[in-house]
């Protein structure tokens, strides 16, 4: 991983993004502009995850945000929780740490761009895989800290980055506890990238299934999820065109252009 520097933070009065944390204006914004850009992105960050859920399997989407996961998944049994307690979600107040759910009560749990934003990664882990049935799913989509990523964070000053913290430990918090929107896009990178290390902290609870790195430039201009930024409208002709020339650059130069991560973990014991 090429790293610009080490550890950098924002304050929010520094981000650069509007709309951030405002899942009520980002669900109207995006059902009233039916804005073809996040919809590409969200199409080709949410429709793979099909491929591993079954028709009768019941599930939940940890850190739902804006819940447009729903739209994409065709599963009947998806529910929606989050830290709030917006309307749309099935679930409120909901902690992904310690959910309160009972053990082996889901087939899958889809965790998107949420890893990061968990202050004790290990205990989420260890949560997900108390309340999934053996063999159960952990279908992630999640951030990669490349050089293009880590330029944008600092431009933008959204979010931001820390290498230095020990995403293991179950004492200090890698992300602040009292906000559930700070992250630290460097933690997915910590956790998924050395193989080694993920096998002796997490390899007694989950194996990797499947991994894949995916979006650049449809991320870029999308013009964001639920924080949001300016993008250049274009047709769905053209994201295919942007797509493909994502996944050249991602194929051959992943440390540099690639920014975001599929991964599904399976349920061991």
């Amino acid at each position: 991983m090429i790293k610009i520097v080490k550890k950098i933070k924002f304050s929010n009065d520094e981000n650069r993004m509007s709309s951030v944390a405002n899942t009520v204006k980002a669900r109207s914004l995006y059902y009233s502009s039916k804005s073809k850009n996040v919809r590409f992105l969200l199409e080709k960050r949410f429709s793979w995850m099909n491929n591993f859920i079954d028709e009768k399997h019941v599930g939940i989407e940890v850190g739902s945000g804006a819940g447009f996961l729903r739209d994409f998944i065709k599963n009947k049994n998806l529910k929606l929780t989050d830290l709030g307690n917006d309307e749309h979600l099935d679930f409120k107040n909901i902690d992904a740490q310690n959910t309160g759910f009972s053990k082996d009560s889901f087939d899958y749990v889809i965790a998107s761009n949420m890893i990061h934003h968990i202050p004790f990664p290990m205990k989420f882990f260890k949560e997900m895989n108390r309340i999934l049935k053996r063999g159960g799913r952990l279908i992630i989509f999640e951030s990669y800290c490349s050089l293009v990523f880590q330029i944008v964070t600092m431009i933008m000053r959204h979010e931001g980055f820390d290498f230095t913290v020990d995403v293991w430990d179950e004492e200090k918090a890698k992300s602040d506890e009292n906000n559930a929107w700070h992250g630290n896009v460097a933690v997915p990178h910590l956790i998924f990238d050395d193989k080694n290390k993920f096998e002796e902290k997490l390899g007694k609870f989950f194996k990797i299934e499947y991994e894949k790195l995916s979006e650049c430039f449809i991320f870029l201009n999308s013009g964001g999820v639920t924080s949001k930024t300016n993008c250049i409208p274009v047709n769905r002709f053209f994201f295919n065109i942007i797509h493909s020339i994502d996944r050249f650059l991602i194929k051959f130069f992943p440390n540099i252009f690639c920014m975001g991560r599929k991964i599904v973990l399976t349920k061991i014991n």
